[in-house]
């Protein structure tokens, strides 16, 4: 679908820019998850209006996912200008009225521009990077996601529950700067080539018939699935076993470090090498034997580096996932781009409900998540993905 520039030169600003303006948008997307319940005292609603803040997000995407990679497919710069704007004047929105109807009309706009950002990590490094270092652009601009689910744990933390407007001050301020260094890096730099027109539901129908995008869709829907639920229903978990939400809270501020160091240094040799498999079998084991952990045994120290361990080794392989997919796509690279993230929120919506049937029972919810990810290990032993990265199958070939 896009080309790299005619000059040849890698834009690393623009990646740059474009991973601060994604971070930007997932901190907006949590900012009320570590603080649900000053958030609701403060709004004077309850617990389950402040969840529907960051739920509505999977949900939105799931919806827009299809109109999303179509709009860029045909204005690719536009469409994630206006993602960025979305994002930050979402941020602003959520400043109007200190209420909970202004919160949540900032948060649907938020959550409106995020398929327009996410769905665009991998088109990006295609338009703006050399092939030799697309792989890097990718993993910079996933580790800038991963990076917002960081800052907004961390921010919570630090700022919010008797400061809650503060941090939403700080949240729409960031938002702000970083859309404004993304479009002023775009105006600096060339304008990407278009080829090809394969969009929306079209798109979405070319890559499905692809067998290799099908494995790495339904280990999106695994992994990404099985991250949210974690983080989503983590602190609810481990609260029987005496261990704080606040603990609970800095064990996924571990996590997600981890996963952002992960996202940067595996990627990259792991295409290299074509050794994708090795690393979502290593995702897998680490995440089914961590649940098992934490089911028996729930000594903090050993908590922390069971979820940083499913941190460093799940986070990695998305950006992987994204390069493989984009590759064996070839001019649908943005659709199965959309169709990655389709089904990993997907899988984060139905794994999470499942996990919620069973929160109050902790040993029942671990195992759960354990055997789940036990179950998407019999997908990735069947070899490597990205050893047929040069072979675009015939059906994406005569899209194009």
């Amino acid at each position: 679908m896009l080309s790299v520039t005619d000059d040849g030169r890698d834009r690393w600003g623009v990646i740059g820019t474009y991973a601060l303006a994604g971070a930007a948008n997932q901190m907006l997307w949590l900012t009320f998850t570590p603080i649900t319940t000053p958030s609701a005292q403060h709004y004077g609603v309850s617990a389950n209006d402040i969840g529907l803040l960051a739920e509505i997000f999977p949900l939105l995407y799931v919806l827009l996912a299809v109109p999303a990679a179509s709009l860029l497919d045909r204005w690719f710069r536009p469409s994630l200008a206006a993602g960025a704007l979305l994002t930050a004047l979402g941020g602003v929105v959520r400043l109007g009225g200190d209420t909970f109807a202004w919160a949540l009309g900032g948060q649907v706009m938020i959550a409106v521009g995020q398929p327009l950002i996410l769905n665009a990590v991998t088109g990006l490094a295609s338009g703006y990077l050399s092939e030799r270092s697309r792989p890097l652009g990718i993993a910079v601009g996933s580790a800038g996601i991963f990076l917002g689910m960081l800052m907004s744990l961390v921010l919570g933390a630090a700022i919010g529950g008797a400061h809650l407007h503060a941090l939403l001050v700080v949240d729409a301020a960031f938002a702000v700067v970083t859309t404004l260094a993304m479009l002023g890096a775009f105006a600096l730099a060339p304008a990407m080539r278009v080829s090809g027109d394969v969009t929306g539901l079209f798109g979405l129908g070319t890559v499905w018939r692809e067998p290799g995008i099908r494995r790495l869709a339904m280990i999106s829907f695994v992994g990404f699935g099985l991250f949210i639920a974690l983080t989503t229903w983590l602190q609810t978990l481990l609260k029987p076993a005496g261990i704080s939400a606040s603990t609970a809270g800095w064990v996924l501020v571990g996590a997600v470090v981890a996963g952002v160091v992960g996202s940067v240094i595996l990627p990259p040799p792991v295409i290299r090498a074509r050794r994708d498999h090795l690393l979502f079998r290593a995702a897998g084991l680490a995440t089914c034997s961590a649940c098992v952990l934490f089911a028996v045994w729930k000594w903090v120290p050993a908590v922390a580096a069971g979820a940083a361990l499913i941190g460093f080794f799940m986070l990695a392989a998305l950006p992987v996932i994204l390069e493989i997919a984009e590759r064996r796509a070839g001019p649908a690279g943005t659709s199965a781009t959309a169709l990655i993230w389709l089904s990993g929120n997907a899988g984060g919506i139905v794994i999470a409900l499942l996990v919620q049937a069973v929160v109050h029972e902790p040993l029942v919810a671990f195992l759960l998540m354990a055997v789940i990810a036990a179950a998407v290990l019999s997908v990735v032993w069947q070899g490597s993905l990205s050893g047929e990265l040069d072979a675009v199958a015939p059906d994406l070939r005569a899209a194009s």
